[in-house]
């Protein structure tokens, strides 16, 4: 049995985090949904640049868009919807088989929105109603003005993958978040049915303190603050708040591991899928890492419920002055202004295409 089986049987799910039309046109994802147990995916504003930027496959969509007028950010959903709905459909059975745990796709609001909580709710309704499919999960940043459109979006009834948390704090204010609108449709008489998952991003703790800390210390914070979440998740869910939202029928918010490709080539290219190996999560990995693993990969213990050695690690990071809530606070406000930037060279992508596209008609 394949080891990318043999870890969604441990209770993870696996997702790829990339999508192309190259990967849906070839078949490739159709391989990994039936061969790597794949049974989901996540996108971002960097994963459409390089799949435009890269192929020919988007020019024929393209130019029937601008035959509509269409430019600029319109144009853009309009090429992620098309990729993202046929992935939808390739993951809708599984979706169905667990009756709306798994099998999900995610689309990302404009990171402009990132700080605009009543542009952020309203960019989520609208491309959640233009997908239609109701395995599609819209990115909300988890940041502080992301919070309250997350509530409104799961009240409005739009499933949410929240993006960009780093900390437990982070990770704890949005799954509060996601209570309090499920906790609202119950009030309302609605089906609180309304999926979730909440996406810590791993990684890039240790790359932001690479040549900081001794090298004794090198790639172990981000698995040590992953431990110190997924017991606060572990907790979480076994509230009596959450078990009566649970009992109202009401789905569990999912701990999403992402940022899982390894950035230190000294560390193994697998370091954060067999560390990160935990019941009730998902793990969606960049496609190298996915390969790398069901080439290579091997198991380890799953993550322990409490923890772990998580704190011990932790309070190793204190001796060179590492202050973990300040660095959270700047990892996440670097990834809001990061995502920006992509955003922006993705708007200049699809320009430079349509523009290209328009002097050969």
């Amino acid at each position: 049995m394949k080891v990318t089986q043999l870890l969604h049987n441990q209770g993870q799910s696996l997702w790829l985090d990339n999508i192309t039309r190259d990967l849906l046109n070839s078949g490739t994802l159709r391989r990994y949904i039936d061969e790597l147990s794949v049974t989901g995916l996540t996108s971002n504003p960097t994963i459409f640049d390089h799949a435009i930027k890269n192929s020919a496959a988007y020019d024929a969509a393209i130019r029937q868009a601008l035959a509509k007028g269409k430019s600029g950010e319109g144009l853009f959903f309009d090429l992620a919807l098309g990729d993202l709905t046929r992935a939808a459909d390739l993951f809708r059975p599984v979706y169905n088989h667990t009756n709306g745990v798994d099998g999900w796709v995610s689309l990302e609001v404009s990171p402009l929105l990132a700080h605009d909580t009543a542009s952020t709710i309203a960019a989520a309704k609208d491309l959640f109603s233009r997908a239609g499919r109701p395995n599609l999960f819209i990115k909300i940043p988890g940041t502080k003005e992301g919070l309250p459109a997350i509530e409104e979006a799961i009240f409005s009834g739009v499933p949410v993958n929240v993006t960009l948390l780093f900390s437990r704090e982070h990770y704890l204010a949005a799954a509060k978040a996601y209570l309090r609108g499920l906790e609202r449709r119950i009030e309302a008489g609605l089906n609180p049915k309304v999926g979730s998952v909440a996406s810590v991003f791993v990684s890039r703790w240790d790359v932001s303190l690479a040549d900081r800390v001794p090298p004794a210390l090198n790639n172990l914070l981000g698995i040590a603050v992953a431990g110190r979440i997924y017991k606060a998740y572990v907790e979480l869910l076994s509230t009596p708040r959450w078990l009566w939202a649970y009992n109202a029928g009401a789905l569990p918010q999912r701990l999403l591991w992402a940022s899982t490709g390894t950035k230190d080539p000294r560390a193994p290219d697998t370091l954060y899928i067999k560390a990160l190996a935990a019941p009730f999560t998902v793990n969606t990995m960049p496609e190298a890492t996915l390969k790398a693993f069901a080439d290579h990969g091997e198991l380890g213990p799953t993550m322990p419920p409490d923890g772990g050695d998580c704190e011990r690690v932790l309070a190793r990071f204190d001796e060179p002055g590492v202050n973990l809530d300040e660095l959270a606070a700047r990892l996440q406000d670097e990834g809001a202004k990061s995502f920006s930037k992509s955003w922006n060279e993705l708007m200049d992508v699809i320009a430079s295409r349509s523009d290209t596209i328009r002097r050969s008609a």
